[in-house]
């Protein structure tokens, strides 16, 4: 047993296989770009008889920077209308560089669209209520997003684009 434990220290402390063990670190975030528009203002700001529809559209992009960082892209595109006409608009490319050590080779796309972005939504669900609070109106506290549900529905409509082609 002491045996054991001299290894450990030989190894820094840790035991081989956690030396080898996958990581997934976020190193920085950014708002890559954003912009808020409030088109009908200040009439758009009165209180509205029914609560307008809002969209929101969502898309993640990925960027290999090295061979263990890239940058991982969340697009949110919201929209609130009534009757058809635009209360306010909030486009945000937010970004993160993830660093990802030890990952195999066959999980490094679900881990880039599944895990980082699911790491880094919640600062820009933030800013997007900041956005619309400072922009006049109750901050937007866009839902979760279920991002191995989006990523299984990208490689659905891969695979449909292969087979037709």
């Amino acid at each position: 047993m002491a045996e054991n434990d001299q290894t450990g220290a030989e190894n820094g402390g840790f035991a081989e296989d956690e030396q080898n063990a996958p990581q997934l670190r976020v190193i920085t975030q950014y708002i890559k770009d954003m912009s808020f528009e409030n088109p009908g203002a200040p009439q758009s700001l009165t209180p509205q008889a029914e609560a307008p529809k809002i969209g929101v559209n969502v898309d993640v992009g990925v960027r290999g920077l090295s061979d263990t960082d890239f940058e991982v892209e969340i697009k949110l595109s919201v929209e609130a209308k009534s009757a058809d006409a635009p209360i306010f608009i909030v486009e945000l490319t937010y970004a993160g560089i993830c660093r990802l050590e030890n990952i195999p080779q066959e999980s490094m796309q679900a881990v880039l669209l599944i895990e980082c972005p699911r790491m880094i939504f919640p600062f820009a669900r933030r800013i997007v209520a900041d956005a619309t609070r400072d922009g006049g109106f109750p901050p937007l506290m866009i839902d979760p997003i279920d991002f191995a549900l989006l990523y299984r529905q990208q490689m659905s409509e891969a695979q449909a684009t292969v087979g037709n082609a």
